[in-house]
């Protein structure tokens, strides 16, 4: 095969095969990132073109918000049944079909099941759980800081697409945009079929810093049902404190971010005058620093008590959201908006796929991660939603934020009321 190739053209220069995994992997997620934030970009064409109200559109955005987040944990028990590959190549052909069959959509009724049910389900195949998944089985040191790559990587779907759509959308219209997508979502479903592979078995290897000789024998698949294991990992981990914690944190961080920002900056910016595709290039801007502030946060992680990280970072996104009402939407402004929020977008991921590890054990992280996640994603449907109807009937988007911004202060306080690592490591490994 063409990894067992790579693989060995890589040891000849030193390189593990983990890195060609966290470079697909990569790959996979920022292109996946940007068919999630894409229609964003649609809303102000879609209602141009069909009157659609932006609380009908924002339904239907809802809904492949929450099936995203909905679907991580039996993710996590798809992944482990059937392999990283496999059903990473399913989830984006599932995509590319439902964004394929849009182009011909005229009813709300179809977005809502093209891009809330069809596009909620295809992506929340991999979510954020198969970034977990590979740092988790194929590294053993370096684990923070690829999490935080592979995280950053949403960051840069939107510094690649999300520019590129508006302009494609603005002088050819929103079918060329997602003609485009689709074509991505081949490419790169080619890629992960050629180049992905479960384990570091499957190419001679161990795990990337595990000083052992041989390569470690994969474990049997699980035999059991898979919603099953999904909802017995949610059983004993809603026993704890620290995952309703943790569950609670990242609903407010959903709704802070990607149900938010994601979804309605780019209209809400249309409602002050900024053209869509300068709105766009905002967004990108806020790719650009999220990158570095996420990798960075995943390069922290790996060094320092991941609750005061998680402390300064939900802070100082509320403070963030709080100030850019009082930007009055000049360019020097939401530069400065760009700048300070982006840095902070998702470096709350490491630190909490960190948290989880330590306190629920290797094994069952992934499953127990993908039901937090799935908290993450239920509060950005509520935000996608409430934002849109707050438009709706308040006709303005400004209350959805001040209510996003105080809720991440309200999380700051929250996470610091868990118990330190060094107190809950015995409890996690006996429960482990």
């Amino acid at each position: 095969m063409i990894s067992d190739r790579l693989s060995a053209t890589l040891a000849r220069r030193d390189i593990h095969y983990g890195w060609a995994m966290v470079s697909v992997t990569f790959l996979t997620a920022l292109v996946v990132a940007g068919a999630v934030g894409a229609p964003g970009v649609f809303i102000v064409p879609l209602q141009q073109e069909f009157g659609w109200s932006t609380a009908e559109i924002s339904s239907a955005l809802s809904i492949r918000l929450l099936l995203f987040g909905l679907m991580a944990p039996f993710a996590a028990a798809l992944l482990n049944r059937y392999g990283l590959r496999n059903v990473t190549v399913v989830s984006l052909i599932i995509v590319a079909t439902g964004m394929t069959i849009s182009l011909a959509m005229t009813k709300v009724w179809q977005l809502m099941l093209l891009w809330g049910f069809v596009v909620g389900f295809g992506t929340g195949l991999t979510a954020l759980v198969l970034g977990a998944t590979v740092a988790a089985r194929w590294f053993t040191q370096r684990r923070g800081l690829v999490v935080g790559i592979l995280t950053a990587s949403s960051a840069t779907g939107q510094l690649v697409f999300l520019p590129l759509l508006a302009a494609l959308t603005d002088y050819f219209g929103w079918r060329t945009a997602i003609g485009l997508m689709c074509a991505a979502l081949a490419v790169v479903a080619l890629v992960v079929l050629l180049l992905m592979r479960d384990r570091p078995s499957d190419v001679g290897l161990r795990p990337y810093g595990d000083e052992g000789t041989q390569p470690l024998p994969a474990p049997p698949p699980p035999t059991g049902s898979i919603f099953a294991a999904a909802l017995g990992a949610l059983r004993d981990a809603a026993k704890t404190r620290v995952f309703w914690i943790l569950f609670g944190t990242f609903f407010i961080c959903g709704a802070s971010t990607n149900g938010l920002i994601q979804v309605h900056l780019i209209p809400m910016c249309a409602d002050y005058g900024i053209p869509q595709v300068q709105a766009a290039g905002l967004l990108a801007a806020m790719g650009i620093f999220d990158f570095f502030g996420t990798i960075i946060s995943g390069w922290l992680s790996d060094r320092y008590d991941n609750r005061y990280l998680l402390f300064w970072y939900y802070g100082l996104r509320g403070l963030s959201l709080l100030f850019l009402p009082l930007t009055d939407f000049t360019f020097y402004g939401l530069s400065l908006f760009a700048m300070f929020y982006g840095l902070d977008w998702i470096a709350t991921v490491p630190p909490t796929v960190r948290l989880t590890a330590s306190r629920f054990g290797a094994e069952r992280a992934g499953l127990v991660f993908g039901w937090i996640f799935a908290g993450h994603q239920i509060g950005a449907a509520v935000a996608a939603f409430g934002a849109g109807l707050s438009r709706t009937v308040l006709l303005s988007y400004l209350p959805a934020f001040f209510v996003a911004g105080a809720l991440c202060l309200v999380a700051a306080v929250f996470v610091l009321t868990m118990s330190s690592d060094k107190k809950a490591a015995a409890p996690a490994a006996a429960t482990a």
